[in-house]
Formats: structure tokens, sequence, C-alpha cells
């Protein structure tokens, strides 16, 4: 029989409830219409077909779930991040699995913690599961499609008494598990993404950080007719260019500033980043963090007291939030990291 330890003295830690980790979304997805933009059940299929013919996005609902939304993916960028956050911290064997509590993505994705939120979580697990993507994008020189869901599967373990989440886990498709782990396939994101409340912000934030984040001064011009085809919204276009206005007007797409610069014929919006110093945290690259090793002993032991975690996610967790604050760097790392490990198990089973 295994013996318990008792490390409340020489392992206690305190441990924050948000994760600090540094936000990444994948570049292909930021741009083309991948996603529902409304929040109401969309079973009405996406097609586009970029202006050359080149390029083309197929996305199909299915009839009980309906099509996965810019809300949903804020999941996957949770998934992107976390494994983005794994490989700087020395992670070699990268899973597709990913173990975690509800709580954890909730709160990295500034949601509030409650039944309904939890029970949001498994119904949008359950369109990222069955929305259906068709595209071409990624091969380069070949005549070749992909399709495939956002995820595989994913599972929810709850206790049979009190119906408490024990912990779930989401298996990414081989598409945006490839597409994380490309050179160049993430870019980092502003944490007040989180809180744009509209569908049509939330994609053109993404598009405008694809698209002018790198573009200097001048930023990135694109005309309404194209933005509505690459939108994939639903609705006409005199009500998408309608909206895109007042869009323009408030100008408060956090890190980027909005014009509309009317011509001849249909209006361009102009994308331009806003100036270093008004630009938040999570907009600038975080160097990488050395890689930590862990030995078989501290694994052995946090598997055997705190069964259930996927160890390197959480080894990942604590290295992003000793990297946001140096003052927090431990005198020992592996007891630091089991207080860690035994915090957040605490917080999951409270």
């Amino acid at each position: 029989m295994a013996r318990k330890h008792d490390d409340s003295a020489q392992f206690d830690l305190f441990v924050p409830y948000i994760s600090d980790l540094p936000l990444r979304d994948q570049r292909e997805t930021m741009e083309r219409p991948f996603f529902s933009l409304a929040k109401r059940k969309r079973l009405k299929s996406i097609e586009y077909t970029s202006p050359a013919g080149s390029v083309y996005v197929n996305i199909s609902a299915n009839p009980q779930y309906g099509m996965a939304t810019i809300w949903d993916a804020d999941i996957l960028i949770w998934a992107a991040s976390t494994l983005n956050s794994m490989k700087a911290s020395g992670v070699n064997d990268l899973p597709r699995r990913l173990a975690f509590q509800p709580y954890d993505v909730l709160k990295t994705i500034r949601r509030d913690t409650g039944g309904y939120q939890y029970e949001q979580l498994r119904h949008s697990l359950a369109r990222l599961q069955s929305t259906t993507i068709r595209t071409n994008i990624r091969p380069k020189g070949r005549r070749r499609e992909r399709q495939f869901n956002w995820i595989e599967e994913w599972t929810d373990t709850a206790d049979e008494t009190s119906g408490r989440s024990l912990g779930m886990t989401l298996t990414l498709s081989s598409w945006i598990y490839e597409g994380i782990l490309m050179d160049g396939g993430l870019l980092a994101i502003d944490p007040a993404y989180f809180g744009i409340t509209g569908g049509r912000e939330r994609w053109l934030y993404r598009v405008a950080r694809k698209h002018a984040g790198g573009a200097g001064a001048e930023g990135f011009p694109i005309s309404l007719p194209t933005l509505f085809e690459k939108s994939g919204a639903e609705g006409t276009y005199r009500r998408f260019k309608f909206e895109m206005q007042a869009i323009a007007n408030r100008n408060d797409l956090p890190g980027f500033a909005l014009q509309l610069e009317f011509g001849s014929g249909e209006p361009f919006l102009r994308m331009t980043r806003r100036s270093e110093a008004e630009l938040c945290p999570g907009e600038r690259p975080t160097p990488p963090q050395p890689a930590r090793p862990l030995s078989e002993t501290i694994i052995e032991r946090i598997r055997h007291d705190f069964p259930g975690w996927d160890i390197y996610t959480l080894q990942a967790e604590f290295d992003a939030w000793i990297a946001a604050e140096p003052k927090r760097a431990p005198n020992d790392y592996t007891k630091a990291f089991y207080g860690f490990a035994r915090r957040r198990h605490a917080q999951a089973h409270a």
C-alpha cells in the first residue's frame, strides 16, 4: 500500500484561480468563415470560395446541435494556448488529447463558473465535435482536400451522487493539431478578445490580428464586399455594410483602429494596429521559457496523490504562471510544482 505524504508545510504555495496562459489563436482559422457568428442555432451551411477560386471552405452543421460558433472557438484558443505553453516549457510529445477541469477552461476564457456556464461548455464541445469542415487550405502544390470535425471526441466524468464534474477531456482533430504545431501557426491575441460580445466584432478582431498585426503604419485595407464573403455571415450585404459602419464608428476593437474609406465604388475598411504604447500585454510576444524536466519520482508522486490530471498540462500552466511575474520564481521548482498541483486538485474537488 502506497504511503501518504504530509506536505502541508513544505509544499505550500499560493495558486491563482485564473490560469495566466499566454493566449494564442490558430492563424488559418482567423480570416475565413469557419464559424457561425450568431448565438442562435445555425443550420445553414457556409460555402466560401476565394475570389481566385483556389481556396474553399465548406462548413456543415449537425441538425441536432447546430454549427460551431465563434464563441465555441474559445475552447480551441484555450487548447492552442495550452499546447503552445507546453511546447515552450520543453514538452516534446504534445498530446492531441487534453485532460482538464471545466473550471480552468472557463476561467481562462474569462467566463463565469456556475452550473449554467458548465452546461454551455458541454454544448460547445458537442458543436465542435459535430460540425463538419471540408477545405483545401493547407496543401501546397497539390489538389487535396481535408474533411474533419474540430474535435474528434470529448468526455465528461461526473460524480454519481452530486453530478459534479470530476474532469473532462477533448481530442483535437489532426487538422487543427497540425496547424497549432506548424511553424508560424499561432498568433498572440489580447485577453480582451474574450470580452468582445458581438460575433461580427469577434471575427473582425481575428481578421485584423492576422492581416494588420504586421502591416505597419499603413494598416490593411479590404473592401466591404470581400469582407462580407469572408465572414460567412447570414443576411444581406446591405445589412452587413450597415453593421460594419457602426463597428467602425465605435472603433473599440482591442489593439486595432478601424476606418471606413469611401471612393467611387464600395467602401474599404482599413485596419491599423494601434501604437505600441496602447497595446495590451497579451499582444506582445512572450519569450519561450526554458524546459524544466521532472523527475520520475515527482511524476509518480503527483499521479498517485492527484489522480486523473494530465501532469504536463499542469506543468505548462505552472510555468506560464511563473513566467507572468518574475518574482514568483520558486527556490525549489519541484516542491513548488507539487504545491501547485495540490492546490489545483483541491480547487477542483472543493
